[in-house]
């Protein structure tokens, strides 16, 4: 099966902090009521909202909003607390948890909290291991898992997720290993650029240019055999503008990202121009590669509605 090019949009807002004049609990509202189908939580020990309340909060405060994390960092939890807290959201919620992991990428959350930052194979391996886990709590009356970075004897997850199936589990990376995990383990998968410096730089930006992207999606494939047409894909977007000066828009974007102009307007996790010139290529992107997942900087949730209202 191949990637669906016509699965419908939905839209989610990335927010580390409330949109501008906004407490928390009003940007759930907000998000909500501008039409987002998903309000995401990150996950970093130097600034930023703190994910598990986070997402308490805005599912308490709304109705049809799902409430995710983009994504948690497995080396700070243990899954046998991750369950626990997730599956109470998830009840909260009325079935609304989107479960984002990852294996942790920046540098400056591992060295401010003296967290060692173990090489990446170890991370990847401990992330795989944490996602198996939380699986099997969702689903299973008790889990006993003996692996290199965690053992749980007997362990229940109680109360259990709304859905029998359980959340659905979005991850997401930019490395061989990571990709064909996500496509054989995860509902959705964020495929993204590499980040192995610990901190987004030219690098990163250079790793999301589309032949590198077509290069991503081949290992998600790989991963996923005959599940491949059921798979969602959500793209983050590093940088965001709703502008009718679309070229001045890309040079400040290649400026910053380290990248040329002509890049910037190509690569999927850059998104620049008016509201039709957004959803040209918002449309030409869900058809080269299966996008239909976009991730919005709450920086500019207000002035991404239109997109929102014209595509979800």
């Amino acid at each position: 099966m191949s990637r669906s090019a016509d699965r419908p949009f939905r839209f989610a807002v990335d927010a580390p902090d409330p949109l501008p004049g906004r407490s928390w609990l009003d940007t759930a509202r907000e998000v909500e009521a501008l039409g987002y189908s998903t309000l995401f939580c990150p996950d970093h020990l130097d600034d930023g909202v703190a994910p598990i309340a986070a997402m308490s909060a805005a599912a308490a405060v709304t109705t049809t909003l799902n409430v995710g994390s983009l994504v948690l960092a497995c080396d700070y939890r243990h899954p046998a607390v991750v369950g626990r807290e997730l599956t109470m959201i998830d009840q909260i919620s009325g079935g609304r948890v989107e479960v984002g992991l990852g294996a942790g990428w920046k540098s400056a959350d591992y060295r401010q909290s003296g967290m060692p930052m173990e090489r990446p194979g170890v991370r990847v391996s401990r992330m795989i291991e944490h996602a198996t886990i939380l699986r099997r709590l969702f689903t299973e009356p008790s889990v006993t898992f003996h692996g290199e970075h965690y053992q749980v004897d007997e362990l229940v997850c109680s109360p259990g997720p709304v859905s029998a199936a359980g959340p659905k589990f979005l991850i997401g990376g930019g490395a061989p290993r990571v990709l064909r995990f996500a496509g054989g383990f995860a509902d959705i998968v964020g495929v993204n650029p590499s980040i192995h410096s610990g901190t987004i730089d030219a690098a990163a930006a250079q790793d999301a240019h589309p032949d590198r992207v077509d290069e991503k999606f081949g290992w998600v494939g790989e991963g996923a055999g005959e599940r491949l047409g059921d798979l969602e894909f959500n793209v983050w977007l590093a940088a965001a503008d709703i502008t009718d000066d679309r070229a001045g828009a890309a040079e400040f974007m290649s400026a910053a990202f380290g990248v040329e102009p002509a890049a910037a307007l190509e690569s999927p996790m850059l998104l620049v121009g008016t509201v039709e010139q957004v959803v040209d290529d918002l449309l030409r992107r869900r058809e080269r590669w299966g996008y239909s997942y976009i991730t919005i900087p709450v920086g500019v949730a207000r002035a991404f509605a239109p997109v929102v209202e014209a595509l979800a």
